[in-house]
């Protein structure tokens, strides 16, 4: 049996599997996660591949952290399905929170680094704030006209 490749792990991908790891509950290791995204997305990715993305990573190492605390502690449990409802729906908002926090922090940390780099080599503030060129897709489309005229 031959297994199809899995479509490569761009922004909304890793923003799902992100979002899985937030409202994880229970062990957590990379192949019940592997399992977990094959159910929701009916691809297979392996450890390797997730691990490459950061921010997978660091969602992950952060979950495991915050499993393996409150491992000890015992949360509130309902007596009806919609308060239980809620109350896991609050979990996963904060384990989100969380997760959203150090990914700012990191992302911070790199913007120190990177504004202390432009300080170093001389980048003023009006120059780091440039706006980008305009990309001119009808330009590009004219020249690949004439290059094609110009090869008949």
């Amino acid at each position: 049996m031959t297994r199809t490749r899995a479509r490569n792990l761009d922004d909304d991908a890793i923003a799902e599997m992100v979002s899985i790891l937030d409202g994880w509950t229970g062990k957590l290791s990379w192949e019940l996660l592997i399992d977990a995204i094959v159910r929701r997305t009916h691809a297979r990715y392996t450890r390797q591949a997730l691990h490459n993305h950061e921010r997978i990573r660091h969602a992950f190492s952060q979950r495991k952290k915050a499993l393996a605390e409150a491992r000890g502690e015992r949360g509130p449990s309902a007596d009806s399905p919609e308060l239980q409802a809620a109350l896991e729906r609050i979990a996963r908002l904060e384990a989100e929170n969380q997760r959203l926090e150090a990914e700012n922090q990191r992302l911070l940390g790199q913007f120190a680094c990177w504004a202390y780099n432009a300080h170093t080599r001389g980048l003023d503030l009006a120059f780091l704030s440039r706006p980008l060129p305009a990309v001119n897709r009808d330009q590009t489309r004219r020249q690949l006209v004439a290059v094609k005229e110009s090869e008949r």
